[in-house]
Formats: structure tokens, sequence, C-alpha cells
């Protein structure tokens, strides 16, 4: 859009998308950067609403990735200025019905401090969808049956169905193969939160490429097809076009005041 055309939209007060991601490995089989996948569901999702979506901010917080090439990590502290910033330009404006859409789970707690920052100081109530978390159980079994738990995870779905989905020329299926986590310690990595003692976590504060040397850190991408993609991609955007239909009706002021009905 050029500026003349975002300018004549703002008479519609409309929801403006803010999509982030990350330059990450996704194991050796798909294609670094789930920012990709974050960009594809906001332009859908926008287009399926009326709302209006900006670029995707590429990088985000992932300091356990730091070890893989290729990566690009923001630290905490890039990561809070960015999101500050980044909403800050359109409320500079007075275009207050904005919604983030967070396509890496680590950028989570960041995005929730830097926001509850701007209400604070602001007074508007921005929303998150962290998008890989929207994916309702049932539909996981729907699409993987008893499979499901082996299924979920990082360098597994949701990230290697959508990919195959979306951006099939990209992946490397011949290189796929399912987790297999290390030790630390002597105890078994539950992740990169840290280890399992006594059936209990312990917090530890563990790289990816110790969980797991090709930074699988969970999940069999042998169980993703691009059909499971297609019906995990539809489900984001209808799911994130419904919210914006209704946050549309909001006041980002006032959120004890419900929408009319």
């Amino acid at each position: 859009m050029t500026v003349a055309e975002f300018r004549d939209r703002l008479s519609e007060e409309p929801v403006i998308l803010l999509p982030f991601g990350s330059q990450e490995e996704q194991g050796p089989h798909a294609p670094m950067g789930d920012y990709v996948l974050t960009d594809a569901i906001a332009l859908k999702a926008a287009e399926l609403s009326g709302a209006i979506s900006a670029p995707c901010v590429p990088f985000g917080y992932a300091e356990f990735f730091r070890p893989f090439p290729g990566g690009v990590q923001f630290r905490a502290s890039t990561f809070c200025a960015v999101v500050e910033d980044f909403v800050g330009a359109f409320l500079d404006h007075g275009v207050e019905r904005l919604i983030v859409l967070n396509g890496h789970s680590t950028n989570a707690a960041l995005i929730d401090q830097v926001l509850r920052k701007i209400r604070r100081e602001r007074g508007v109530a921005v929303p998150t969808i962290n998008l890989w978390r929207a994916i309702p159980d049932s539909l996981w079994r729907d699409l993987h049956g008893e499979n499901a738990g082996k299924a979920r995870g990082h360098g597994g779905d949701p990230i290697t169905s959508v990919y195959a989905y979306l951006k099939p020329d990209a992946m490397r299926p011949d290189l796929a193969k399912p987790s297999v986590r290390g030790n630390a310690f002597g105890l078994p990595i539950a992740g990169t939160a840290g280890v399992t003692f006594e059936e209990m976590p312990v917090q530890l504060p563990v790289d990816a490429d110790e969980v797991n040397a090709d930074g699988m850190l969970g999940g069999d991408p042998e169980l993703s097809s691009p059909e499971i993609g297609m019906a995990i991609f539809d489900h984001l955007t209808t799911y994130c076009a419904r919210f914006i239909e209704h946050f549309r009706t909001c006041d980002p002021r006032d959120i004890d005041k419900a929408p009319p009905p």
C-alpha cells in the first residue's frame, strides 16, 4: 500500500495485524524461519476479515537456538524494544485496534511484558494470538489420531506440515527423522527448559543442540503431510478472522465493556 492508500483506510478504523516470527532452525528437513508461515497466516486472515497486515518481524527471541548457524536471535532487550516501537508506530497515529499474531512461542512472555507496559502508559490493550498454541486438542486428534502426541513438537508438527503445504519445494523430506533427546548431568532432558529428576521438572538453561544435535526438540516429521498442513492453516486463518471480527467492535481502551450484540 502507498501511504495515501493506507491513510484513506484509516477512516474505517481498521484492525491492524502485527505478525512476529523467528529465523531459527526447524530440524534438517524444513526451511529455517517460522516467520514465513506467520506472514502467510496473517495475510490470509486479513484477506478473510478485511483487516490489514503489517509486515512480519522475522527475528525473535530464540536464545536456545543460538548454536545453529543461519539463525538470527534478538537479545531480550532488543526484542522488547522492537515490540514497543512496532506497536508505538501505529499508536502514535491514533491507530488502536491492533492484534499481535505471534508465530514463535518463545516470544510470548516478552510480548506480554511489553504490551502490559504499553497499556499502563498509553491506556490501550493489545491482544495477542499465539498461533501454534491456538490449535485445539480435538483438531490434533482428528488429524493425527493416536499419533497426536508423537507428531507434535519442534521439528515435527505443526510447522513441518504447514511448510509442506505452503512451501513444498523448500522441504527436504529425505532428511526427516524423529526426535531423540539427550541427557544432561546424567538426567533425561525434557526440552530447552531443563531436565527431569525423579519424574519432576528441574529448570536448566539447555541449548537446542544439547537436546538434539539436529535441533529436533520433539515430534516426528515423518507423520506430517501437506494435507494436515492445509487443515492447520485453514483452522488458524479462520480462527484469527473470527477474532478480528469480534475485536473490530471492541474498545481497546475499555476491556470491561462488551461489544454490542
